[in-house]
């Protein structure tokens, strides 16, 4: 228990650290280069998978992950899923809603955040294929 509570703390500042490079990325491609809201996202994430997977190989679940590789594959995959159900749900939130996108990209990037966790101790960061 007392690991899993360690995990979940690591898995919080590493996702913290992830959420915020990946909405600051976001916001600034859209507001200073004039990107299209989903592109920056994506650009956004592409830049925190870096952070997100380097944290959550060497910090969070470091006592799980058995090899570079087939951690970094899994990883990829859980995140790529993850982003898309993001991209889906900010397009989609972006012409339903008035809110603003910084508001939006946010409270998705919180909402697909306890899944993630679940994925990544659970398959993508085991010790066995």
């Amino acid at each position: 228990m007392k690991q899993v509570l360690r995990q979940i703390g690591w898995f919080v500042g590493v996702g913290c650290a992830a959420a915020a490079t990946h909405w600051a990325v976001a916001v600034a491609g859209i507001g200073r280069l004039q990107l299209a809201p989903a592109v920056a996202n994506l650009l956004g994430w592409l830049v925190a998978l870096l952070v997100s997977f380097s944290g959550h190989y060497l910090l969070t679940f470091r006592h799980h992950a058995k090899s570079l590789w087939p951690a970094l594959g899994r990883f990829v995959l859980l995140s790529a899923g993850g982003f898309a159900v993001n991209e889906l749900a900010f397009v989609v939130l972006l012409n339903a809603t008035s809110l603003p996108y910084q508001h939006l990209l946010a409270a998705i990037l919180v909402a697909v955040a306890g899944l993630t966790f679940v994925l990544s101790r659970s398959w993508a960061f085991r010790r066995s294929p």
